[in-house]
């Protein structure tokens, strides 16, 4: 059994009413039996489902718990010269790039964050010109009436996010990472379809490692890009890759603890 075949069993179902007899054979996995697959899986590899379980939704405790543990392994992993440029900031910096590691890690083409421009509302406030009086003019142009102007604070339609309040990792392919190859269906008189090249088939965009770089620059402001380019981008793109095999050794353990 899958271990994202054990969701479901997080979602409470309404009672089915029916005259159809359920399968009773010895080999059929019950709730139980998931629950106790999942006790024996989080003896195992408690660190790789709870980063599941925690990009899942299904537990916040969990996500915590994946974070503080790849924080710590950061700390001890960290090369030489990421502590050096950390310097006694290493805490906090191995803390942030767990932080991101695991939003990387749990992103979806569902994802959604609030617009960091307006902060949620869709609206951006600011000072303009308004005018509040057009002014009078003749035939020929001459003024009569002065127009009149006045300073106020107006809200316009935030372009970053279109007025939304949030930012979707969806890409432009809709999520399906694939897109329509508009010069061979046209030879082949057929659909033809090709990998999406923006988000290289994910279906999503990834977090841009120029966000974690600006998140670092409040404790460091000295790190500069070639630094963070040669030392510090290759060890958050292993974070990132340690949840993902931590997730891979949660799904053995679970699949072992199912089959037998």
């Amino acid at each position: 059994m899958k271990l994202e075949a054990s969701l479901k069993h997080f979602s409470p179902q309404g009672m089915h009413i029916s005259d159809d007899v359920k399968g009773t054979s010895p080999d059929r996995i019950t709730g139980t039996d998931v629950m106790a697959a999942i006790g024996t899986t989080s003896s195992r590899a408690r660190f790789g489902q709870a980063a599941f379980f925690g990009k899942a939704g299904i537990s916040k405790s969990d996500e915590q718990l994946a974070v503080q543990a790849l924080a710590r392994h950061a700390m001890e992993a960290a090369p030489k010269n990421v502590r050096k440029a950390a310097g006694g900031h290493l805490g906090w910096c191995m803390q942030m790039l767990a932080q991101f590691a695991f939003a990387e890690y749990s992103r979806s083409a569902a994802t959604s964050v609030t617009c960091h421009t307006c902060n949620g509302t869709g609206l951006i406030e600011g000072c303009e010109d308004v005018v509040k009086y057009p002014g009078l003019y003749s035939i020929d142009g001459d003024e009569i009436v002065a127009p009149k102007i006045e300073r106020e604070q107006v809200k316009r339609l935030c372009t970053t996010c279109n007025g939304k309040g949030k930012l979707e990792a969806r890409c432009r392919c809709g999520g399906k990472g694939e897109v329509l190859d508009r010069i061979a269906t046209k030879e082949r008189g057929a659909p033809v379809f090709k990998t999406c090249e923006r988000c290289s088939g994910n279906g999503f965009s990834a977090v841009p490692s120029a966000t974690v770089h600006r998140a670092i620059l409040k404790r460091l402001p000295d790190l500069y890009q070639s630094s963070w380019s040669r030392n510090w981008k290759p060890f958050y793109e292993m974070l990132v890759d340690v949840l993902h095999k931590g997730e891979r050794q949660a799904s053995s353990e679970f699949e072992k603890a199912t089959s037998n």
